[in-house]
């Protein structure tokens, strides 16, 4: 009787074992389609926001970046199997400031990882873009902070409305940093580093696998998103003319761009439709849909299988 009792136990337990590496195996293909296999996989537009609005000042930005704990730069351009030193400089005009993220690779070559873009556009009011560098990201890619504002969507009246997120713009003018670029007495900040000259409390480490960076870094885009739209114009025209890059990694992004292929390294699904007829005479319809992504190195890597299932009446 005591092991007839036991055996509803054993078999979920059995079943939760199964189902498991299932799980697992799930979450892996999501994150091989995830990957773009260019540099820009390895620093996090979004991590950089949260980062930079938790500092004091672009020095002490500067020093959170570098830190191994803060999970937000994983990047190695010279491939020397260590971590670059990413050092900020601040490129000012009047009330527009364009904090640049530059990547040292050597003794005369840096690569801008990407630029955060600050305009002030009223006495209390700024607004802040990460604009990621096209020589790492294949395009240049926006991302910005945001918050949540629900909206009815005019069905219903009362407290059980229904409510709609919707995602603002955020003002940033009373962020920290923000205040210390605007403050009176501010001098604009310029990083003393250099290949083979550090602050002695960086200390490189070996970066990390892609699937273990690309789930560390998750969390920061709880409040921060890319987006497509560029909103600050003044900052980047200040920036653009002293834009850095390195040849080493411009080709060897226009490689990967090329070898993913028009369609951003996803080859074209592939559907199939499966009939059954069941007894009672209702036939049932199953489609397949299969979409898979070209890898780093421009082989077909990870597949995502959709099915899906309709049921129609008895036929005539």
């Amino acid at each position: 009787m005591k092991t007839l009792r036991f055996l509803p136990i054993l078999g979920a337990m059995l079943l939760a074992l199964i189902a498991f590496p299932l799980s697992a195996q799930e979450e892996a293909d999501d994150v091989e389609m995830d990957s773009t296999g260019l540099p820009g996989d390895h620093f996090s537009l979004e991590a950089a926001i949260e980062l930079f609005k938790k500092s004091e000042s672009p020095e002490d930005f500067e020093k959170r970046l570098n830190a191994e704990n803060n999970d937000v730069n994983n990047l190695d351009l010279n491939e020397d199997g260590k971590i670059d030193y990413i050092r900020v400089e601040d490129r000012m005009d009047g009330e527009a400031h364009a904090l640049v993220l530059q990547a040292v690779m050597g003794d005369k070559e840096v690569q801008d990882v990407a630029v955060i873009e600050i305009e002030k556009q009223g006495a209390e009011n700024a607004i802040l873009q990460i604009v990621g560098d096209e020589d790492l990201y294949g395009e240049s890619l926006y991302a910005e902070p945001f918050e949540e504002e629900k909206a009815g969507n005019g069905r219903n009246k009362g407290p059980e409305a229904q409510r709609t997120p919707i995602r603002v713009v955020v003002n940033v003018w009373l962020w920290r940093p923000v205040r210390f670029l605007y403050a009176p007495g501010y001098r604009v900040w310029v990083s003393p580093w250099r290949w083979g000259v550090y602050p002695t409390w960086w200390r490189p480490w070996r970066p990390y696998p892609w699937g273990a960076f690309h789930v560390r870094v998750r969390p920061y885009r709880a409040h921060c998103h890319v987006v497509t739209v560029h909103r600050v114009h003044r900052a980047h025209a200040v920036y653009a003319p002293h834009r850095r890059h390195s040849t080493v990694v411009h080709t060897r992004t226009t490689t990967v761009v090329k070898a993913r292929g028009p369609h951003g390294g996803k080859v074209a699904a592939k559907r199939t439709t499966t009939t059954t007829q069941t007894r009672n005479g209702r036939v049932k319809e199953t489609k397949t849909t299969t979409v898979a992504k070209k890898g780093r190195n421009g082989n077909v890597g990870a597949k995502k299988t959709t099915t899906t299932k309709t049921t129609r009446g008895r036929r005539h």
